[in-house]
């Protein structure tokens, strides 16, 4: 029951978010511009924090940068596995292909605060910094198919990317910014998470179900199953130490990123499809993590 109640508040804040909206008729407009705030300025300033706080060495973090480009590479790779499987139409592969792999940030660094303390968030920091960069080239290259979307721009506009870049630049060139710069971050970091984790709960729906209901399960059964598997065997046999093995797992067991149906959205890729997928994920991984969470022998 420990991991349980560990887990327990995030989906607690995520189910708030569903009743402001649905119970309570908040207007959508407030979670879009809530949103907004979390992507660019909240959530960066937490990573860019936690990643500058982190103790790295690129000789000591390789093993599990290695590792993370390993599992997202796995998580790729089995979501376009798709295409002979189940012969999806293009766009609705691109657009669903990014629930395999993409991965919710919020619930990643809350998570890790809650079961490892600050050490655990500063690894779980070094995680998503490799991993941010990856999932959004595959994700906007899959989308960018046959059309005119240049996907370095994309790319270099994502907050996120630019975030990771910053922390690990100064951190590894040695520099520390101010004291009362690093508070304001923290504070803004803490916003970050649960009003993220609210917008989550605000964007779940269950309504799209149809033609691509095959692939949408293929894609949350390699998030919340495969993506697990392969995290553990990865841990047992790479050199990491337990606390990076614990985080490594916990990053496998997430459900994906409301950005994945912004992108679709915004990229004319089948958002509905790609909302239902990770609502039901999210869903789903309320058992499934705790479950991962319980098996781990690290």
């Amino acid at each position: 029951m420990g991991i349980v109640t560990l887990v327990l508040p995030d989906f607690l804040l995520i189910a708030l978010g569903w009743a402001l909206l649905h119970l309570l008729h908040y207007r959508s407009e407030f979670f879009s511009t809530a949103e907004r705030l979390v992507y660019y300025i909240l959530f960066p300033a937490l990573l860019f924090g936690s990643i500058v706080r982190a103790p790295l060495s690129l000789a000591e973090a390789s093993t599990l940068i290695g590792a993370t480009a390993v599992l997202v590479a796995c998580g790729i790779a089995l979501a376009w596995l798709a295409v002979p499987l189940f012969r999806p139409q293009p766009m609705i592969q691109a657009s669903l292909a990014q629930c395999a792999y993409r991965f919710n940030t919020y619930m990643g660094l809350s998570l890790s605060l809650s079961l490892a303390g600050a050490p655990g968030q500063s690894v779980m920091a070094v995680i998503v910094g490799c991993a941010v960069p990856l999932v959004n080239i595959a994700a906007v290259s899959g989308l960018a198919r046959g059309q005119d979307t240049r996907i370095l721009s994309e790319l270099l506009r994502n907050p996120l990317i630019l975030a990771t870049f910053a922390g690990l630049a100064c951190n590894l060139l040695g520099v520390q910014p101010p004291g009362f710069a690093m508070d304001t971050l923290q504070r803004l970091g803490a916003c970050a998470l649960a009003l993220g984790l609210i917008c989550v709960g605000a964007t779940l729906s269950m309504q799209g179900l149809g033609a691509a209901a095959k692939v949408m399960g293929w894609m949350i059964a390699v998030r919340l199953l495969a993506m697990p598997a392969i995290a553990l065997l990865l841990a047992a046999v790479l050199p990491l130490s337990s606390l990076e093995k614990q985080m490594l797992l916990l990053f496998s067991t997430l459900p994906t990123a409301s950005a994945s149906y912004i992108l679709a959205a915004r990229m004319g890729g089948d958002g509905r499809s790609v909302a239902v997928t990770m609502s039901l994920g999210t869903v789903l991984s309320a058992i499934t993590i705790p479950l991962w969470l319980q098996l781990n022998p690290f």
